[in-house]
């Protein structure tokens, strides 16, 4: 591909989150990276398949960064201290809105984030290259300081995903939600911070829609000079992934990114994979 400075071409950063989730996500994350297909992954620790799931991370190509996912709304906390007091995780909704009336238990959650941490490093022999939160939780009250405070400490220092740049196409009511929720104190942390990250995001849908490469089409369209960081979900299935309340969605993004369809879109909107981790504010 050119040069994103060369002719008009951007470039897509594609993160394919929640590997570790269940052998079917695992396997098709990993062979979509072998196939470059995607650029970076994102892992979830704290469940039964990361430790075995993990040697599929062994010798990916250069081009693809591998981070941490963390996950404090699904399973069970890895730490004795947050087990003692969630036994399980608290839900998406729970944790929002304690986390917005300061009623999280903050230290035992800096002791969880940790543990999840350690856990990645246990397996994979090495320190993740960005860190984001499931279901976008690193951005919220309390929770933001102590992930912030994580990747400042890594050497070298974690990429973190922004969330504050998120245009459509649709879902508003979602897309504001995330925003409203810590994503612009977020994006003022990481500035003063000095904290690489990504100057837009995209890929945000219902899970629920079959015009997966409609909407890819329109995100792509989307794309600033500067680049763009875009989150998905890809997987196949298996018994583990049959429960998983998203796995029709799963199974219709890996066809895509798989199929010949992905390249092509890319090359006719002038876009190139690659890395977008800049200093920059995040403006458009």
């Amino acid at each position: 591909m050119k040069p994103s400075d060369a002719s008009g071409w951007r470039t897509l950063a594609v993160c394919a989150d929640d590997f570790g989730l269940a052998p079917g996500v695992s396997s098709a994350i990993a062979r979509l990276a072998r196939a470059q297909r995607i650029s970076a992954i994102s892992c979830i620790t704290n469940t039964p398949p990361w430790v075995s799931d993990a040697g599929l991370l062994a010798n990916l190509p250069r081009s693809v960064d591998v981070g941490l996912h963390v996950n404090l709304t699904e399973g069970r906390p890895l730490s004795r201290r947050l087990a003692a007091l969630w036994p399980t995780l608290p839900g998406l909704s729970e944790l929002i809105l304690r986390a917005h009336l300061r009623q999280l238990p903050l230290a035992e959650l800096r002791i969880e984030v940790h543990r999840q941490l350690i856990a990645f490093r246990d397996a994979t022999g090495s320190d993740p290259a960005h860190v984001d939160g499931h279901q976008h939780v690193h951005h919220l009250p309390g929770l933001r300081s102590i992930i912030l405070d994580m990747a400042e400490q890594l050497h070298p220092r974690a990429a973190v995903r922004s969330t504050a740049l998120l245009p459509g196409p649709g879902f508003g009511r979602k897309r504001w939600l995330i925003r409203h929720t810590g994503a612009t104190a977020l994006a003022t942390e990481l500035d003063k911070r000095g904290l690489l990250h990504n100057p837009m995001l995209l890929g945000v849908h219902d899970f629920r829609t079959s015009h997966y490469r409609l909407l890819m089409q329109r995100w792509i369209a989307r794309i600033p000079a500067g680049g763009a960081l875009l989150f998905c979900h890809p997987g196949s299935g298996d018994a583990s992934v049959a429960a998983d309340p998203i796995a029709q969605a799963r199974a219709r993004e890996l066809a895509y990114f798989e199929s010949d369809a992905w390249p092509q879109d890319l090359a006719q909107a002038q876009v190139q994979p690659g890395r977008v981790w800049q200093l920059a504010p995040t403006t458009p």
